[in-house]
């Protein structure tokens, strides 16, 4: 007959088998989910679009931004950190990226939206190269999980065009 003590210890290594199994079933599970979300963004009114003293471009744009980014949430989805990004290229750079808006989705219930917004952060470029300037609006997205590694994706939308002349 066996003791107290190997029973016990027999019954928790059990028990402990049992739940890291179940652990690495949830995480696996959670690799299955395939997002799909969808985003458009519409530049209504380019506001301003000026040379500052220093010789820096500026822009000032009134954008429609509307996303449905609900599949970006399962079980193990704490938060998701959102951004829209203008990106274009220079002479002295392949790729400028600059933040026009971002927001923290905290629930799936918060993450179909659409919002009607100016720019919140500056559109600067650091010469005049903005004049006529073809560029990108991307949506960028960092989902923070409960347990895990953060993933990130996003989605281009091409096709806009800055005015030639300042205003």
């Amino acid at each position: 007959m066996h003791s107290f003590g190997y029973r016990a210890n027999a019954l928790l290594t059990f028990a402990l088998t049992i739940l890291a199994l179940m652990c690495a079933m949830a995480s696996f599970s959670d690799n299955l989910n395939h997002p799909t979300p969808t985003a458009q963004v519409q530049v209504l009114n380019i506001n301003w679009f000026q040379k500052q003293p220093n010789g820096n471009d500026e822009v000032s744009m009134t954008l429609n931004i509307s996303a449905d980014l609900q599949s970006l949430f399962t079980w193990n989805t704490k938060q998701v950190f959102v951004f829209l990004a203008a990106e274009y290229g220079t002479p002295k750079n392949s790729l400028n990226q600059i933040s026009l808006w971002d927001g923290i989705i905290p629930a799936k219930d918060n993450a179909k939206f659409w919002i009607h917004t100016s720019n919140k952060y500056r559109f600067i470029d650091q010469g005049s190269n903005l004049r006529g300037k073809e560029f990108n609006l991307t949506l960028h997205w960092h989902v923070m999980p409960k347990t895990g590694k953060m993933f990130a994706d996003k989605i281009v939308m091409s096709g806009y065009r800055l005015p030639e002349e300042y205003r």
